[in-house]
């Protein structure tokens, strides 16, 4: 997997995406005794709040960038929002009311959501070979599972030694650093979009390529499942570890971090499983049938563990949270990584800003719903009718998952134009007119997914 890290321009951008994930992870920790120190016993109302922003500014912004990535530089792009980034987490340490880490929190998750998928955009384009992207795509799955469990023990470290202040200047300090290392790597350039019409039609076309595009709508019926599971755990594993099994505080990150653990494993065994599945192969086989397996044991996972709380609690219970947790993380895994290959495969270069933009926008809308609702039905209703409900949401989008995908999904279809004219430089280049096939994209050309036999 390390193999990849010989690219010279990969390196930096993959050091570049470390460095920006430590330092939000820093952030995270320092936000939330922010939030403890304005709002004292409602800091948890303030951080919810807080989460709420956070996706929605993920859900609102991804359209547009990708509306707006391919007319920009993606360097001075990426660069600029660093700098934002910067901006905002020096500014963290000042505020004095609650509505001032609202509207702060709003500015640095909107730089996120144009960073983010614009970033996730550039990695094909640096790695044209999918066997290299395969590799580049588990990296940064280990990546972000390594954040979520080495930050908190960072951000514990610091803590002895200085006030919770400066932990956002740590921040700061990742997001320039990740700024600079952008600004000294060369990126390919991609190749323009020639999209028509205004800043709405063209924020509109990513979302219209995922829902056009058969194997993206059962990309986005995984999200769902992914994000039954993850709001799960993450809202969840506090009061299941503290109150349901009575165990003390400490315990509380070893659950979430056997759900790490299970991710990481994952991503660390997928470059290989991968490359004995050929991309297009039918079914059993290739991505569709480990995306599909993998939702499966999401919502089987869920299931268990809502009947599990049905039992009276016993010896059993922590080591079989720890069980279900590490398989829901390793299903997670499954489906999130390999995810970059089914955009990177469904559009042009030029296209793929606006895929991965609506891809990051159309997920997130999913957590922003399975969020409140793990912690509402936990509140109101209990943690087992919670897991039941979130169990059948994840099934739900496995069954639409698995009819929405073909089972043979070749990367090239015949079609005809009955649209265009005759002597259209599309048709032109395909032989002349009448029946043709090629590797098929949603685009201005392709607004819908033919029915046609593969060629």
């Amino acid at each position: 997997m390390l193999s990849v890290l010989r690219n010279r321009t990969y390196r930096r951008l993959f050091t570049a995406q470390v460095v920006a994930l430590a330092g939000t992870g820093l952030a995270t920790v320092a936000l939330s005794l922010l939030a403890y120190d304005l709002a004292g016993t409602n800091a948890s109302a303030v951080l919810g709040t807080a989460l709420a922003i956070k996706m929605a500014a993920y859900v609102g912004m991804g359209p547009v960038v990708g509306a707006l990535a391919d007319r920009l530089p993606r360097r001075n792009l990426l660069v600029a929002m660093d700098v934002v980034r910067a901006g905002v987490a020096l500014s963290l340490p000042f505020v004095t009311q609650v509505w001032q880490i609202y509207v702060l929190i709003l500015l640095l998750q909107t730089a996120s959501a144009a960073f983010t998928p614009t970033f996730q955009a550039t990695i094909p384009d640096v790695l044209p070979e999918e066997r290299d992207y395969t590799r580049a795509l588990s990296l940064s799955r280990l990546a972000y599972d390594l954040e979520s469990l080495l930050s908190p023990v960072l951000a514990a470290a610091l803590l002895t030694v200085v006030p919770y202040d400066r932990l956002f200047t740590g921040t700061a300090a990742g997001f320039l650093a990740s700024g600079i290392l952008v600004r000294a790597t060369t990126l390919p350039a991609p190749t323009p979009a020639a999209r028509a019409g205004g800043l709405r039609a063209r924020a509109a076309f990513g979302t219209r390529l995922l829902l056009g595009t058969p194997r993206l709508r059962a990309l986005l019926a995984l999200d769902v499942a992914v994000a039954a599971a993850g709001a799960t755990v993450l809202v969840n594993t506090v009061v299941l570890v503290r109150d349901t099994l009575g165990r003390t505080p400490g315990d509380v990150p070893l659950a979430l971090g056997a759900y790490g653990a299970g991710s990481m494993a994952v991503a660390l065994l997928l470059p290989r499983a991968l490359d004995r599945r050929p991309a297009g192969r039918p079914a059993p086989g290739g991505e569709r049938a480990l995306m599909l397996r993998a939702a499966f044991v999401l919502a089987g996972a869920l299931g268990l563990f809502a009947f599990g709380l049905a039992l009276p609690p016993g010896d059993w219970a922590w080591p079989g949270l720890l069980a279900v947790w590490l398989l829901l993380g390793a299903a997670t895994s499954a489906i999130l990584t390999p995810g970059g290959r089914l955009l990177r495969r469904s559009a042009r270069s030029a296209d793929l800003p606006a895929a991965f933009a609506a891809r990051f926008s159309l997920s997130h809308a999913c957590w922003l719903l399975t969020y409140p609702l793990a912690g509402g039905l936990a509140a109101r209703a209990g943690l087992m009718a919670s897991a039941a409900v979130l169990a059948g949401i994840a099934l739900l989008g496995a069954l639409a998952a698995t009819r929405l995908w073909p089972r043979t999904d070749p990367a090239t279809l015949a079609h005809v134009h009955p649209e265009l004219p005759a002597g259209h430089p599309h048709l032109v280049e395909a032989g002349g007119g009448g029946r043709h096939a090629h590797d098929f994209h949603i685009d201005e050309l392709h607004r819908r997914w033919p029915r046609g036999e593969a060629a």
